[in-house]
């Protein structure tokens, strides 16, 4: 993912901020049983930043001190974890985030103008979230489904062999999911 791409905040990093937030007691839970999976605290590091995510939406500077204090590991290697994998949230996101792939096959198959139909219709660019809070449009370098390109996931959905119609099929689907709620 390019700089150039991706709309960068740099108001706060995880060192500047001052207090932590109180770890829930489902997050310490699972966090607890994964330390039993691994041989020390640290190594427990990306999975609880993973769990914090899957409650809070993303991880917080605040969750990321809470995370340090109860496992007693530095912040500044969390955040190395953090902003190391992709699919860790620093920023809040969308209800709905789309994993784009833009890798060498999808680009072959034509993912430059699926990029532009998405960012066209959804009105926002790499690293950035639908006004109405429904989508974040991030790029990965690629998603493992070369013979199906181009693709991109939309949550823990794959979608392939995409098209313009395609899209405009699974952006009104997925705005029709957040209706039904």
């Amino acid at each position: 993912m390019s700089n150039g791409d991706v709309k960068m905040s740099n108001d706060m990093i995880a060192s500047t901020a001052t207090r932590h937030r109180k770890l829930s007691a489902e997050e310490i839970a699972e966090i607890e049983h994964e330390m039993t999976l691994y041989p020390d605290k640290k190594a427990v590091g990306l999975e609880a930043l993973k769990i914090v995510q899957k409650y809070q939406g993303w991880v917080s500077d605040e969750s990321l001190l809470g995370i340090s204090k109860y496992l007693g590991i530095p912040a500044s290697d969390l955040e190395g974890v953090a902003t190391f994998f992709n699919l860790v949230y620093r920023e809040p996101v969308g209800k709905n985030v789309i994993l784009f792939c833009d890798s060498v096959s999808c680009w072959i198959m034509g993912c430059e103008g699926i990029k532009k139909h998405i960012k066209d219709t959804l009105d926002i660019n790499y690293g950035e979230t639908t006004k109405d809070g429904d989508f974040t449009l991030i790029p990965v370098p690629c998603l493992g489904d070369c013979d199906r390109a181009p693709v991109m996931m939309v949550g823990p959905d794959l979608h392939r062999n995409l098209t313009p119609g395609a899209i405009d099929k699974i952006i009104l689907d997925y705005s029709k999911s957040k209706s039904a709620e």
